[in-house]
């Protein structure tokens, strides 16, 4: 036979239930109900017994159809007490539990103790506020070499069996051989190893990521916002079953678990929920940082920021369990935040408040994760599914005493041990410091231009000069080529002129000695322009007289000359 998957739903005068039944013939199915007692066969579907939270009634209002489409069967019954609230209708794995194994009474019980702890007792409200005296072990306390943990310290041995295992699920070496006491101080001595300033620092400066994952909000923010506007409307509370929805792979997660009764006294009870905190907690900060994306790293995370799970660590005060997790925060994940621990704490208040649905939801995902991690699979068997199991038969008001004490529960960063203001203080003084010389670098490299300025005056005004250098350079070289102008106008006169001297070779040595003369006088004057800029003009006038002048004179010699020569001949 197969337990068929199911759901329940309520309204003020009915209880409804759809049972999901794909392989069910709808003309065939037979149906049992009576007080708190439900049962349901359509073969090849069984439900043996569901021990429903209230009483309902057979009065010829009930009512069953069935859909063709989603293959599902509904029914509805009605209250017997209409108007009344069925508590836990999503606590499916406590309903499933058969009606014998709801009884209070202790299966084994202590002699000269009463026999039935009366309902005050059970009800009993814990001072999660007072100090609780640690629990001192002593060689009576355990029979030898044998020390307890797990899901209220009721397991023990299980390392024997599985070393190989566990060892890299958990940091204690040999937890069957070590006391709590034992476990604590090898558990501070590790922190106070593993805490890095520098990496702290640098998430406190450089937190951008940090900030952006802070940003995130993940799906019990707006069940909770729900919550409270319901409460607003009606002005009473109401169940998280409202506002909390399980997924088709958690409801047949819970149809999984075996019931189980668990025998915890008061020291042991007070342990299991201290821990819940512990486990929450961690759970938070790898849905934070991971923005609700599971991932590789989210098994680890877990794990190693609970030391619950980690350390099988046992807390005696609500405050050492925040303290233990920002310790471990500060110390072992990538980003390492204050404001990640309180986040965390934030969150955690926001479950508890929620109900045992919202907590049974995260431990369903935790559960989740350690199954799909090896060996992380192994702290289930340890811990989350008994959890799981219990936190079904948690009274509501258990878990809101819970959260109101964790809401009230102050934590600063000098209770974790780790001198976190004095570093936060020195790097600021440090970085104030590199601040006011990054200033003073400025304020010289402002004056750096005024100095460059007056070198780039000075190298202007030497520029300039050598500039009029240059033109003066430029005006001799112009002067020079003017002179090559006048010298070469000089050889065509001088060939102009000294044609009709061919034949008469006295007068030739006469002119060349009067060029010889001139450009003599002409060195002479570029010299002088070259030393004295400034009578440059007047000694170009002089050398084109000179020039005119001895054009002229050769001309007037030949003219003579031919003359004579005509007036021999005839």
């Amino acid at each position: 036979m197969i337990t068929p998957a199911f759901e329940l739903s309520q309204d003020p005068d009915f209880l409804t239930i759809i049972i999901d039944v794909p392989y069910a013939r709808a003309s065939e199915f037979d149906l049992y109900f009576e007080g708190e007692d439900f049962k349901f066969y359509s073969k090849p579907y069984f439900l043996r017994q569901l021990t429903l939270p209230g009483r309902i009634v057979e009065d010829g209002r009930e009512k069953a159809s069935y859909n063709v489409d989603k293959r599902t069967l509904t029914i509805r019954l009605p209250k017997e007490s209409p108007g009344q609230y069925f508590e836990g209708l999503d606590m499916v794995t406590s309903l499933l539990a058969p009606k014998k194994s709801r009884s209070a009474k202790h299966l084994v019980e202590e002699i000269g103790a009463s026999a039935v702890l009366s309902e005050e007792e059970e009800e009993e409200e814990f001072e999660w506020e007072i100090e609780q005296t640690p629990y001192k072990e002593t060689a009576e306390s355990f029979p030898a070499l044998q020390y307890y943990y797990g899901f209220g310290n009721l397991r023990s041995g299980v390392f024997q069996r599985l070393q190989d295992e566990l060892s890299d699920v958990v940091d204690v070496k040999d937890p069957d051989k070590t006391p709590v006491c034992e476990r604590r101080k090898e558990r501070l001595a590790a922190e106070a190893a593993k805490f890095d300033s520098d990496h702290y620092l640098a998430d406190f400066f450089e937190d951008e990521a940090i900030q952006h994952v802070l940003k995130y909000k993940p799906w019990w923010v707006e069940a909770h916002e729900k919550m409270v506007a319901l409460q607003g409307e009606s002005h009473q509370k109401h169940d998280s079953n409202a506002v909390v929805v399980f997924t088709e792979e958690e409801k047949e997660q819970l149809r999984r678990f075996t019931n189980k009764s668990y025998l915890l006294d008061k020291r042991s009870r007070h342990h299991v929920y201290l821990s819940l905190i512990d486990i929450l907690l961690a759970y938070c900060y790898d849905i934070c940082v991971n923005e609700g994306e599971q991932n590789v790293e989210s098994s680890w995370n877990v794990r190693k920021l609970s030391a619950t799970l980690c350390w099988l660590e046992c807390f005696y005060d609500i405050h050492d369990v925040v303290v233990c997790f920002g310790r471990r925060v500060l110390c072992y994940p990538l980003h390492r935040h204050f404001d990640l621990v309180t986040r965390a704490l934030n969150d955690t208040v926001m479950i508890l408040q929620l109900g045992r649905a919202a907590v049974l939801k995260c431990l369903l995902d935790i559960h989740k994760i350690f199954r799909e991690s090896d060996p992380a699979y192994l702290l289930n068997d340890l811990f989350i599914t008994d959890y799981c199991v219990w936190i079904q038969k948690t009274k509501s008001k258990k878990l809101a005493a819970l959260s109101e004490s964790l809401q009230k529960t102050a934590l600063a960063k000098s209770h974790l041990g780790f001198e976190l203001e004095e570093l936060e203080a020195a790097a600021l003084l440090v970085q104030e410091e590199e601040r006011h010389l990054k200033a003073a670098a400025a304020v010289s490299r402002q004056q750096l231009p005024s100095s460059e300025s007056e070198t780039s005056d000075s190298e202007e005004s030497s520029s300039t000069s050598s500039e009029t250098e240059g033109s003066d350079s430029d005006e001799q070289e112009s002067s020079a080529g003017e002179d090559g102008k006048i010298n070469s106008s000089q050889g065509v006169l001088q060939e102009e002129g000294t044609a009709p001297l061919i034949d008469c070779n006295g007068l030739r040595q006469v002119a060349n000695t009067s060029m010889v003369e001139v450009s003599d006088e002409k060195s002479k004057a570029s010299l002088q322009s070259m030393s004295v800029p400034g009578k440059l003009i007047e000694e170009l006038e002089k050398q084109m007289h000179t020039a005119i002048s001895l054009s002229e004179q050769p001309e007037e010699l030949a003219a003579a000359s031919c003359f004579a020569l005509r007036e021999q001949e005839e």
